[in-house]
């Protein structure tokens, strides 16, 4: 996901507006969900000093202190000047934190506020905002308002930099800073599930038109049409990927494509990211713990061209976007396309691994009461899946509330992730959210399930 530079006060926005009676429930919602992304936030920024919170991890990622001062301002731009109308409390800073105009390679060079002066600021926005919240009308004319769009959007934002920073502990070196429990285990028919479910062809609506906080690119419904296909009923784990590397699949040209071939051989990549060989057993270093790679978890840091190059060398291929999509939210018996795999209902822990409630995936298998109409299972949470898709506009797209979101990164340079991982918070996750990455990216927590045609 990216950032915004400016603020519109109107634009295209589909959804209709909540009657005053909904106001109070839609109120309740938008505090909850920046109260629960700015816990994070503190946790994931409290957790490490001062020195680490300003050292640049990796030239991938930014400085912590960046992302959390970016997350004050981002709040300031949109609920403090675009919804209120006040005027800038920083306007100087502004430049600093437009991640358009500073690559992330570079910020580490910027005069950036110290850790406890964007602690203070965003502290100081975030007071501002509640009360912006307080006295907003969430229905009426106002795009950028009606349902509380304007409020779900920057706790998506918060949320989404959360899981960045996420990434930056993943990549610090170092002990162990961060702790969560084990995911529980799969259930017992895990063992006995299909290994693949064959998804009826014929057309069904993707995208919404209605899901109040959803974002421009997940916009406007429209009717798909897909042939049957199989796809894999969990996404594919450890165990079976080591298949693939113990098998020479990093030394196999063949099943690469020329550019992740290329990737390959420069980088001299013999594994996932994060991932090597001892006393003849596969390691892994997570969040400052090495461990055994788990046979049974799906497999996660792997690029796009990893992915598809599995695929290949399985005898299968990476499903489109369309596929997936079909895949989690088709419900055949109604026709219909549910909000989530399991119905319309918001996720619970039961139904998906979401929230850095836990710091890994579950193993496959798990959370059979948020698996799909089809029995699809893990389909939301867990690990991000990469798809065959590049990153387009849906028919009938309008950029809301500004182009840099979505509309700027639209084209064949970027491929689609859907589902979530662990890491994404249930605000910025539903069945139609859309992802998107260069295919190199390893140190997202990608992963993948392949499909087949009939």
């Amino acid at each position: 996901m990216t950032d915004s530079p400016t603020p519109a006060a109107s634009g295209p926005h589909s959804t209709a507006a909540p009657d005053e009676a909904d106001t109070e429930a839609l109120r309740q919602r938008a505090l909850a969900a920046l109260l629960t992304a700015r816990e994070r936030t503190t946790l994931l920024t409290d957790s490490v000093d001062d020195h680490e919170l300003t050292a640049q991890h990796s030239p991938l990622m930014s400085p912590l202190v960046w992302d959390l001062a970016h997350i004050g301002n981002q709040e300031e731009l949109w609920l403090l000047r675009g919804v209120a109308g006040r005027e800038a409390m920083r306007p100087e800073i502004d430049g600093l934190y437009d991640a358009f105009e500073h690559p992330r390679a570079s910020r580490p060079s910027l005069p950036l506020l110290a850790p406890a002066e964007a602690r203070t600021y965003a502290a100081e926005v975030r007071g501002r905002a509640l009360d912006v919240l307080d006295g907003t009308a969430l229905h009426g004319d106002r795009p950028l308002v009606r349902a509380g769009f304007a409020f779900g959007m920057i706790a998506q934002h918060e949320q989404q930099h959360d899981e960045t920073m996420l990434i930056t502990h993943q990549l610090r070196s170092g002990p162990a800073v961060l702790t969560a429990p084990v995911p529980p285990p799969a259930p017992a028919d895990a063992a006995g599930l299909p290994a693949e479910v064959l998804v009826p062809g014929g057309p069904f609506t993707m995208g919404t038109s209605t899901e109040p906080w959803a974002l421009d690119n997940e916009r406007p419904a429209h009717v798909r049409d897909v042939p049957d296909f199989f796809i894999d009923t969990t996404p594919v784990t450890c165990g079976a990927y080591q298949g693939f590397v113990e098998d020479g699949g990093y030394t196999e040209r063949r099943w690469w494509a020329p550019e992740g071939w290329a990737m390959v051989r420069e980088h001299e990549l013999t594994a996932p990211l994060f991932w090597h060989r001892d006393a003849g057993q596969w390691l892994r270093r997570r969040f400052g713990v090495t461990e055994t790679v788990p046979e049974t978890e799906p497999v996660l840091h792997v690029s796009w061209y990893e992915a598809d190059a599995y695929a290949r060398w399985a005898g299968r291929r990476l499903p489109s976007e369309a596929e997936w999509e079909k895949a989690a939210r088709h419900d055949p018996a109604t026709g219909r396309s549910l909000r989530h795999p399991w119905g319309d209902e918001d996720p619970t822990p039961e139904r998906a691994n979401l929230g850095q409630r836990h710091l890994r995936p579950a193993p496959a298998g798990a959370y059979a009461a948020g698996k799909s109409p089809l029995g699809v299972r893990q389909l939301i949470g867990d690990v991000w899946e990469w798809t065959s898709s590049d990153f387009l506009p849906y028919p009938g797209f309008a950029a809301f509330p500004y182009r840099e979101y979505s509309e700027v990164f639209f084209g064949p340079a970027h491929k689609v992730l859907r589902g979530g991982s662990f890491a994404v918070d249930p605000v910025a996750c539903r069945g139609t959210f859309r992802n998107w990455d260069l295919p190199v990216r390893r140190q997202i927590f990608s992963g993948f399930r392949t499909a087949r045609d009939l």
